[in-house]
């Protein structure tokens, strides 16, 4: 007898996963249920190619048209407000109900919001429609004020620049890099701004924005206060959880799932992306993700244990994640803050440098890795995480590598 498949959300976890039970042989019906009211898009070039207006909306697009895509069945415009595991049913916010045989959330995270009260002229970054306001604002010109600055602040602070606009980025960290990046690397993303013309505030918080759009001020904690056409807020998202209150899973920070990604006491309800907090293998612990790498392999994990249940896989990624900054290409494999000691090989000095740092991990392995414009030992590390390869031997690989491409080539 044929089965449904509802995966609620439609964005890379959820388009990935229907794509995925569609080509891997999934017996029935695949629906998506997604609450933004347009084609789905891939979200990476909203705060880039998007934003700068290089890439038309179109170019966003997750659908590709193939096989896969056909046996999809979308069904957008509409959230969903209500798990019911025992009847197993999605109610819709238009009150229909979409019964299930499986369901997979993917209702990812949403911006976290600014908790300042200024009336507008004040943006978050996490839609389509979030990137096309302020792109409107950005081509205002005047200052912009970005709060926050990890790496949604930092790309958007690059984008401004870009589009002619006078930035200035606040945290209340001395080194807000330096939390995912390690102090090694951290300090030159804070000079890669500065070289490009951008100020910083770093070690100073924000208590209040107050103004409209065009005529803004940002007051900081030591007393200054900011003028600003345009106010950026990349403070961290929260996951898109709260509709599933009343379902009776364990939703802590995200949906809390096995090793499998099947929510926690279920056969029959997955999580992947933003929204999923499973255990991980490799820590031992419960994790959630917000990457895109991860909600796209998390994607593919789901729906192989969808179409073989009695041989699940457990989802132990390589976290990878990337960042386009001017003209600087940041990739981060592992999770270096789960780690120890650290080497560097190459040269972090000059103004655009080629380097990586790798970081030592449990029982003497490669832990974690950062690459600085040098995509080919960023895949040499990710290669040696997936083997669980022992530090010296990856040191001894990526000086190898270092010795094989002359500095210039990138």
């Amino acid at each position: 007898m044929s089965r449904t498949a509802v995966v609620v959300g439609s964005s890379v976890a959820g388009i990935r996963t229907a794509q995925a039970l569609s080509a891997g042989g999934f017996d029935g019906r695949v629906l998506v249920v997604g609450d933004e009211n347009t084609e789905p898009y891939d979200k990476p070039p909203l705060s880039k190619h998007f934003l700068t207006g290089d890439w038309a909306a179109g170019k966003l697009s997750l659908l590709n048209g193939g096989p896969a895509d056909e046996r999809v069945e979308l069904r957008l415009g509409v959230a969903a407000e209500h798990l019911d595991v025992t009847d197993k049913q999605v109610r819709l916010a238009d009150g229909t109900r979409v019964p299930y045989d499986v369901c997979v959330i993917a209702t990812g995270a949403s911006a976290r919001p600014s908790p300042w009260a200024a009336r507008d002229g004040v943006h978050v970054l996490r839609t389509l429609s979030d990137s096309a306001a302020l792109r409107r604002d950005l081509l205002r010109g005047g200052e912009v004020v970005v709060v926050g600055g990890g790496f949604v602040g930092a790309e958007v602070a690059a984008t401004a620049n870009r589009l002619g606009c006078a930035v200035t980025v606040v945290d209340p960290l001395l080194d807000p890099m330096a939390r995912v990046l390690g102090p090694e690397v951290g300090p030159l993303l804070t000079r890669i701004h500065e070289r490009h013309g951008v100020r910083t505030r770093f070690g100073t918080g924000v208590v209040a924005i107050e103004g409209t759009g065009g005529d803004l001020r940002v007051f900081l904690d030591d007393g200054d206060v900011l003028p600003a056409s345009t106010v950026v807020v990349g403070i961290g998202a929260v996951p898109n959880d709260g509709w599933l209150r009343s379902s009776g899973l364990d939703v802590a920070d995200g949906v809390i799932c096995d090793e499998y990604c099947r929510a926690q006491g279920t056969q029959d309800v997955f999580a992947a992306g933003d929204v999923a907090r499973w255990l991980h293998p490799r820590y031992g612990e419960h994790v959630r993700v917000e990457h895109w790498t991860n909600a796209v392999e998390q994607a593919a994990c789901v729906a192989r244990n969808i179409v073989h249940p009695g041989e699940p896989l457990p989802y132990r990624p390589v976290e990878y994640v990337w960042s386009d900054q001017y003209d600087w290409k940041i990739q981060i494999a592992g999770t270096p803050a789960r780690t120890s000691g650290h080497k560097l090989i190459g040269d972090l000095t000059g103004g655009r440098p080629r380097a990586a740092v790798a970081y030592t991990g449990t029982g003497g392995r490669l832990g974690a890795a950062v690459t600085l414009n040098w995509p080919r030992a960023l895949v040499a590390c990710r290669r040696l995480l997936a083997a669980e390869a022992d530090f010296t031997q990856a040191i001894a690989e990526l000086d190898l590598l270092a010795n094989a491409q002359p500095t210039g080539r990138r």
